[in-house]
């Protein structure tokens, strides 16, 4: 894959905070044609750097249980689980993170039995080595953009 320019980096910066964007609207914000700015997008597309688009939904019930699932794997980089944590809509943020740990997934689930099922079919993916999970208890401190 070719190295991302400012025009490219400004695609991902817009896209991330507005996935449904309408192309032209993309396109004139960056200042590029339609043509050239649609081409540019299938390309990120195209090389992995733009995997899917997602509707980022607000949390919906305040009875929700949220927890992190720290996540070492058995090498990296491994799409097989990325790809298999973006299937569930309960999976709210992943990041890779340095350090003994490689994934940290942030969940939202409606009950304790969900937490555990999904867990359980995380845990179970050939690459994951180990899985550890934190409940939240509270949110002492939560910033919004």
């Amino acid at each position: 894959m070719k190295e991302l320019d400012a025009k490219d980096r400004d695609i991902l910066g817009i896209l991330s905070k507005e996935a449904r964007i309408p192309l032209k609207t993309l396109a004139g914000r960056i200042g590029l044609s339609r043509s050239a700015t649609s081409e540019r997008v299938a390309a990120l597309e195209k090389s992995g750097v733009i995997r899917g688009y997602r509707a980022d939904i607000g949390q919906m019930d305040s009875n929700l249980v949220s927890a992190f699932l720290m996540v070492t794997l058995v090498s990296t980089p491994s799409m097989g689980v990325l790809d298999q944590l973006a299937r569930y809509s309960e999976v709210r943020r992943v990041s890779s993170v340095t350090g003994q740990l490689d994934l940290m997934v942030e969940v939202e689930v409606p009950s304790i039995d969900r937490l555990n099922t999904l867990r359980d079919i995380i845990a179970t993916h050939p690459s994951v080595q180990d899985l550890t999970t934190l409940i939240v208890l509270r949110r002492d401190i939560e910033r919004r953009e």
